[in-house]
């Protein structure tokens, strides 16, 4: 959601806190809170949902006025499970999306043979590290190096490095 929402303060269920909250702006129960807020930029509502135990919200959607389109229709059961399954969705993508930015992998022959060359590299603050692979048909490990986390992984590459006969690629 592009609109600028105010969240305020935010009580989140804790493992101290387990009895569920089920008001018309707020709903907290198992692992997930969903709050209404006022939508700063212009006269509606949305809907925020927090993990338990984050500060930042997992999902920040629109959500509807009530009757008098004045206020917020009242948070609901079936309105909190759905909230809870998109925001675990959105939350499973992106949980996706960074797997497939660190962990690449590419297939190579090699005298008929199916090599898989596989690329993990490992985050970390103080610097990133990287492993490249290769593994045969039955996932067994034939070569493993450390690489720079910058390692561009293709086909390419992949087979240079098959050829050279597992060598450290050169940065």
């Amino acid at each position: 959601m592009s609109a600028r929402c105010s969240t305020g303060t935010i009580p989140l269920m804790t493992q101290d806190t387990q009895d569920p909250i089920h008001e018309d702006r707020l709903w907290s129960d198992q692992r997930w809170t969903a709050r209404v807020i006022k939508n700063e930029d212009d006269d509606g509502w949305a809907v925020a949902m927090f993990l338990d135990g984050q500060t930042e919200p997992a999902l920040v959607g629109p959500w509807t006025m009530g009757r008098d389109k004045k206020n917020p229709k009242p948070l609901d059961t079936n309105a909190f499970n759905t909230l809870v399954k998109t925001a675990s969705e959105v939350i499973r993508r992106s949980e996706q999306q960074r797997f497939a930015e660190l962990n690449k992998n590419v297939s190579v022959s090699r005298g008929g043979q199916r090599l898989r060359v596989a690329l993990a590299i490992v985050p970390d603050e103080e610097g990133a590290t990287a492993t490249l692979r290769a593994l045969n048909e039955f996932d067994e490990e034939l070569a493993c190096v450390a690489v720079s986390p910058g390692f561009k992984l293709n086909t390419n590459s992949a087979e240079a490095w098959v050829v050279s006969g597992f060598e450290k690629p050169r940065a």
